[in-house]
């Protein structure tokens, strides 16, 4: 199968391509250098160089390699996250999320794509309260922080189109937080950077309910999918939800740091907004039963416990 990789050159696209190649797939990643083309031709596969965001070139990246299905996991994220200005932090990925879709879209319309699968999020933007994980049926979180409003318009416009395309099979996979290799969980990664200096707090009564997927894991479920004839949308996380004040103090174990500090919720606030504070007070975990069951997949990872355990 004739396949087109944008943003092949991201945490998840590194694990994404040669797994493909693997398969026997005739894999082509878009990206954004040449030297992000070599890194993919030495994967294995070939390349083609546009920015998600050039409507022109995307449009002659598409015709000039005629996949059969094109995969977004186009994202802009490198340099960490300000959870006090969040649409700021992901202002080029909302672009991509938007923008870019569209000119892939429009790419795969015109040049006679069979399917389209699309990289969305499970944490923050699900319901928050309630019970401890949800499924794909449960709404999303209906009033985002004002800090993150244009990034969920752009997660629910992601959703909303890709699955509304006439003509052409549309897949969501809602990733729960990656870790792995260069992530932001990852070895030498801003938050396992804090969490060895105790720069990460755990908020309040740390309730909020947080779920992993390592990049590697993430990528067998997209292969899976794209070879898959199902549409729709679907979570992609380990088996394992655990809330801040289980997740966080065994990572600093598993660091060999020391525990987090704790401080009260009206302090979260102010050091890192209401938005930063929900994520360890509020937030839920998301159910993974639908893509199991559809894909026919299992994580590697079944828990974050074991993959933080044995290297990120």
């Amino acid at each position: 199968m004739k396949i087109l990789v944008a943003g092949a050159t991201g945490g998840l696209g590194r694990s994404l391509v040669p797994k493909l190649v693997a398969a026997g797939h005739e894999v082509t990643g878009m990206v954004r250098s040449e030297s992000g083309a070599a890194t993919v031709k030495a994967q294995g596969a070939g390349a083609v160089v546009a920015d998600g965001l050039d409507t022109a070139a995307v449009k002659a990246a598409v015709a000039a390699t005629e996949p059969e299905v094109v995969v977004h996991q186009m994202t802009a994220l490198r340099g960490g996250i300000d959870f006090r200005k969040f649409d700021k932090s992901f202002a080029t990925t909302n672009q991509l999320r938007t923008k870019g879709l569209d000119n892939l879209i429009a790419a795969a319309q015109a040049t006679g794509v069979r399917r389209i699968v699309a990289q969305g999020y499970a944490g923050w933007n699900l319901q928050h309260g309630g019970s401890a994980t949800k499924t794909e049926q449960d709404p999303l979180e209906p009033t985002a922080p004002s800090t993150a409003t244009e990034t969920m318009s752009a997660l629910r416009y992601v959703e909303s189109r890709v699955t509304g395309l006439d003509g052409i099979e549309g897949v969501v996979l809602r990733y729960a937080s990656f870790y792995g290799p260069t992530g932001d969980i990852g070895a030498g990664g801003s938050m396992v950077e804090l969490i060895r200096k105790r720069r990460l707090p755990l908020i309040g009564d740390g309730a909020g309910i947080w779920s992993f997927i390592h990049y590697d894991d993430a990528a067998d479920a997209t292969v899976k999918a794209i070879e898959s004839t199902a549409t729709g949308i679907y979570q992609i996380a380990d088996d394992d939800p655990a809330a801040a004040n289980v997740w966080l103090p065994e990572f600093a174990r598993i660091l060999g740091a020391k525990p987090p500090r704790h401080i009260p919720t009206w302090l979260g606030r102010l050091a890192v907004g209401e938005f930063g504070a929900a994520a360890f007070t509020e937030i839920r975990g998301a159910d993974n039963s639908l893509a199991k069951r559809t894909f026919g997949w299992q994580p590697g990872y079944a828990s974050w416990r074991t993959g933080f355990r044995e290297g990120l």
